[in-house]
C-alpha cells in the first residue's frame, strides 16, 4: 500500500502479516493492533507523548533484571496480570480462588514440620500467629502430602531478599499436609507494604495518581502430582488498603480472621483457612468442554 492514511494504517499492519502463522498469533496480533490504534485516536496521542512512552518503556528495561522485572509490575499496577489470571484460572467446582503470584517468591523453601515456625528474626512489636487448616478435594475428601510454600513480609514492610539484615529465606517455609489434610505453621502477622516505587512502575503510579500500597497478606503455593497448583495470597481482615490495593489482587473469598488466641496459646493470634484444589481429570472435562 503506497498511500499510508489514519483510515487505513490499521488494516495495512494487519494486512502485513503472513497468513502462515499460528492462528493463535494472528489472533492476537489483529485486536491488540486494532485496540492500539482505536485507543491513539481515541485520545488523539501527540508524537511527544508518544516519544514519552518509548522513552518510560526504554527505563522500565534498563531497571529490569532476574530478580526484578519492571514489565510484571507495571502490568500488576493497570490490573494486567490479576485479569490474565482470572481468565486463565477461572473456578469450575468451587475450588479456591487463585491470585497473583507476586515477585517475591524464592524456589526451594526450608522444608519444616507440621506446626513448625517460618521466623527466624524476631521484630519489636510484631504479632505471632498460629495458621492451620485442611486442604480438601472438590468433593470433600481431605487430600495428604500436599505441598505447601508459604511466604511473607516482615513487619518492616520487606520481604527478605529486599533487606539484608533479615536472615536468609526468613519468614519462607514448605510444609506438608498429613495423613488428614491438615496443615499448621507459625507466622508473624503481615503488614501492608508498598511495591517497589522508585522506577518505571512508580513513574507510572504517579501518572495515575494511585498509591503503592499493597494490604497485608500471606502467599501460598499449593502443589501435588495429580492436582492443579493453586497459587494465592490470604489477606488479613483487619488491615488496610483491602479496598484500593495497588495491584487489584484482592478477592472476596481470600479474606481470612487472625482472632485472639486463647489463653495459654504460644501465639499471640489463630488463623484458621481451609483450601480447595481441583485434580487434573477435572481441569481436562473442563478444557474439554
Amino acid at each position: 500500500m503506497r498511500n499510508i492514511t489514519i483510515d487505513n494504517i490499521t488494516d495495512a499492519v494487519i494486512n502485513s502479516m503472513d497468513t502462515d502463522i499460528p492462528a493463535r498469533n494472528m489472533e492476537i496480533m489483529k485486536a491488540a493492533l486494532k485496540h492500539v490504534h482505536e485507543f491513539m485516536k481515541e485520545v488523539n496521542l501527540t508524537y511527544d507523548e508518544w516519544l514519552g512512552a518509548m522513552e518510560w518503556m526504554r527505563r522500565a528495561g534498563e531497571i529490569s533484571s532476574d530478580a526484578r522485572n519492571e514489565f510484571i509490575l507495571i502490568s500488576d499496577i493497570i490490573g494486567v496480570e490479576v485479569l490474565a489470571d482470572m481468565l486463565d484460572k477461572k473456578p469450575t467446582h468451587n475450588e479456591t480462588i487463585s491470585t497473583v503470584l507476586g515477585p517475591f517468591y524464592r524456589e526451594n523453601p526450608p522444608v519444616l514440620p507440621k506446626g513448625a515456625s517460618i521466623i527466624q528474626k524476631d521484630f519489636e512489636g510484631q504479632e505471632t500467629v498460629r495458621v492451620s487448616g485442611t486442604i480438601r478435594d472438590t468433593d470433600g475428601n481431605p487430600v495428604p502430602g500436599v505441598t505447601m510454600d508459604v511466604w511473607e513480609d516482615a513487619p518492616n514492610g520487606l520481604y527478605e531478599q529486599q533487606d539484608p539484615d533479615q536472615p536468609d529465606f526468613n519468614l519462607r517455609g514448605r510444609f506438608l499436609t498429613d495423613e488428614n489434610g491438615e496443615y499448621e505453621f507459625v507466622a508473624i502477622r503481615p503488614v501492608p507494604y508498598p511495591i517497589p516505587y522508585d522506577g518505571a512502575a512508580g513513574e507510572l503510579l504517579k501518572y495515575m495518581g494511585h498509591h503503592p500500597m499493597r494490604p497485608g497478606h500471606v502467599h501460598f503455593m499449593i502443589m501435588k502430582d495429580g492436582y492443579k497448583t493453586l497459587i494465592s495470597q490470604i489477606y488479613d481482615s483487619t488491615t488496610e488498603y483491602l479496598d484500593n490495593d495497588s495491584v487489584f489482587a484482592v478477592k472476596e473469598d481470600l479474606i481470612g480472621e487472625m482472632v485472639k488466641a486463647p489463653e495459654g496459646a504460644d501465639t499471640d493470634l489463630v488463623m484458621t483457612f481451609n483450601f480447595v484444589i481441583r485434580d487434573n481429570a477435572l481441569v481436562e472435562s473442563v478444557a474439554a468442554e
